[in-house]
């Protein structure tokens, strides 16, 4: 008896899931969204440390960090493949720390700065605590590269593009390639 109850209570459930299965396939886009926008912002991620880590590469310092220390600022959409910690191409290592934006020790234990969404105030002593220490800042979006940041992120879902604020760069310390500058005027050819 005990057999048989286990049997049909097998084959109740293997039907629920075969159910739940045929239920997907017929209303594939219900099923596979929510997988869907999870890899979208995965991939952003992912192009989001690639350009990162791109413009690292392309910068010099006064005095070159024998391992690169970059510190994450405020509440970010982007740096969760960031912040794992990794390798330029040129195998010097990237250590990523998460600091508040009035932390005395981002003027010294940061080589570059990754910046996310702060107050405008956040904002003000932050650029100021960084005045005239050779440290790169990279802001994650919005309007930031009037205000101080040398590198912005323009974040899509088909790329990630940056702007160069010259007149950052200029007062940060930290040299730039010029190919870098470069991409920076490119404008995406248009559909």
């Amino acid at each position: 008896m005990k057999v048989a109850v286990w049997a049909t209570e097998r084959v109740v459930g293997c039907k629920q899931v075969l159910f739940a299965g045929l239920l997907c396939l017929l209303t594939g886009a219900a099923c596979a969204q929510p997988e869907t926008v999870e890899s979208k912002a995965d991939q952003r991620a992912r192009s989001v440390t690639q350009v990162v880590l791109g413009i690292l590469s392309y910068a010099r310092w006064p005095v070159e960090p024998q391992q690169l220390r970059l510190c994450v600022v405020g509440p970010t959409e982007y740096t969760d493949d960031l912040v794992k910690g990794t390798t330029q191409a040129t195998g010097r290592p990237v250590t990523v720390q998460r600091l508040l934006a009035d932390n005395p020790a981002i003027a010294g234990e940061c080589d570059a700065v990754y910046i996310g969404k702060l107050t405008s105030d956040e904002r003000s002593r932050l650029f100021a605590a960084l005045t005239g220490r050779p440290v790169l800042s990279i802001s994650e979006g919005g309007d930031q590269c009037t205000v101080g940041s040398l590198f912005c992120l323009r974040v899509g879902d088909e790329q990630v593009s940056f702007e160069v604020n010259l007149d950052s760069v200029a007062r940060s310390g930290v040299r730039i390639h010029p190919s870098v500058l470069q991409l920076s005027r490119r404008k995406p050819a248009a559909p």
